[in-house]
């Protein structure tokens, strides 16, 4: 059962690289058509051969078979049929009524060229008593010459296969660096393009998606310094609209007024502080200031409300974390789950092999499957449960993720049933 379990996962393997792997296929193909070939020249050769062997060399093999059973004589002569065996490379069965003896006892010659009832046997003659002669091959010692050969042809085939991949390998090696291009270019590192390693095909691709790569890193440099530039600007506006509206005198026609836009202003501030913060950290050059920071003592700090339930392993040790970043984290993990859930949020610290790990769970509606991969990005808001009444604009996740990468961590976002589960892994440093 084991071996028949191996045997199957084996042939699952192979099937898979078949499928996925470009370089098996051509070796694949190059075996097949290196066999192809092979077969059709050596049957090409065969058959040229096989008419040229009954058209001159079939009547010279019979008129000497004609000879030796003449020289055996009539009846056949047990004397010269061994002389003649131990000469030639031959086998003889003798058959008739006075003599009955074989060369080799253990062996059956057959009739080689007999193709039909009425053409007589090419190596089997009967003589003029109604003895009946018949010619085989010997013993010619081809049995461990044949079986060197044969190991040595396996031996050249393995080679020339084990070649083959080498060669295949080499001429697509341009592809792994095309994929792992892709993937750095995927992830928002444009710093290391894909190496030239040749002129040809693959090597134009590589350029093609170097420079389309280039042009997207630009694109995406100019949104960002103009996204800055006008966050920079508004700030000063806004500052004074804030100032100007709660220096406005307190009196009844302007007091529901006041209120409304000093709020709207301060939305306005946080878009722009939380834009400005979300570009520094996007920075590949994004500083943190790591400090030995007790988690545990600033979650329960940050989550000290009702309605929040806090599970917190203890003796959790201190972690090298940025204080001001992951005060931001847990606010705007808290916020997000006060805001979409159902007055019940859990909070959980535990320490585990890979680092430490905060789960923030909420047990509102949740969100539809089709949007779990976009929640975290940026300016981004699910819609149902997550309407524009609840506020935000769509930065907050976005800004965790960030945070937590900046940390070399990584932001999980999951269902729980109900409600909406974040997990953040902070790796050991």
């Amino acid at each position: 059962m084991f071996k028949h379990k191996v045997k199957n996962r084996w042939h699952r393997r192979a099937s898979r690289a078949l499928r996925h792997s470009l370089r098996w296929r051509l070796v694949l193909l190059f075996l097949l058509l290196a066999a192809a070939m092979s077969i059709t020249f050596v049957g090409g050769m065969q058959r040229a051969f096989a008419l040229g062997w009954r058209d001159a060399a079939l009547p010279l093999l019979a008129d000497y078979v004609d000879h030796l059973v003449a020289d055996l004589g009539s009846p056949p002569s047990v004397e010269r049929a061994q002389a003649l065996v131990q000469r030639l490379p031959l086998s003889v069965r003798i058959d008739g009524p006075q003599v009955h003896w074989a060369s080799h006892p253990d062996q059956h010659p057959r009739d080689w060229t007999q193709q039909n009832e009425r053409e007589p046997a090419l190596l089997a003659r009967t003589t003029a008593d109604g003895t009946r002669v018949v010619f085989g091959r010997g013993d010619l010692g081809w049995d461990q010459p044949r079986q060197r050969i044969i190991w040595a042809t396996l031996a050249v085939l393995l080679l020339l296969t084990g070649v083959a991949y080498a060669v295949v390998r080499r001429l697509l090696r341009p592809l792994d660096d095309i994929r792992q291009g892709t993937q750095r270019f995927g992830a928002g590192n444009f710093g290391q393009p894909i190496p030239l390693r040749r002129r040809d095909e693959l090597g134009d691709l590589a350029q093609h998606i170097n420079t389309m790569a280039q042009d997207i890193h630009q694109m995406l440099e100019a949104k960002r310094g103009l996204l800055l530039a006008i966050s920079h600007e508004l700030r000063s506006p806004l500052t004074r609209a804030r100032l100007n509206t709660e220096l406005l005198p307190e009196t009844a026609e302007l007091q529901p007024l006041r209120a409304p836009l000093l709020r709207d202003l301060q939305l306005m501030r946080d878009l722009i502080s939380d834009l400005l913060e979300s570009e520094r950290l996007a920075s590949p050059h994004a500083a943190l200031n790591l400090e030995p920071t007790d988690l545990a003592a600033l979650v329960q700090e940050l989550a000290a409300e009702p309605g929040i339930q806090l599970h917190i392993a203890p003796h959790l040790p201190l972690w090298p974390l940025d204080r001001m970043r992951m005060r931001l984290l847990l606010r705007n993990l808290l916020d997000n789950a006060r805001k979409h859930g159902q007055g019940v949020v859990e909070v959980h610290l535990t320490e585990g092999d890979g680092g430490l790990q905060l789960r923030v769970r909420d047990h509102g509606p949740g969100v539809p499957d089709a949007q779990w991969a976009q929640l975290a990005e940026p300016f981004y808001r699910a819609d149902a449960a997550r309407q524009r009444g609840t506020g935000g604009v769509g930065l907050g996740l976005y800004l965790c993720r960030l945070v937590v990468q900046a940390h070399g961590g990584q932001l999980t976002l999951r269902p729980a049933h109900p409600g909406l589960e974040a997990v953040v892994d902070l790796p050991r440093r």
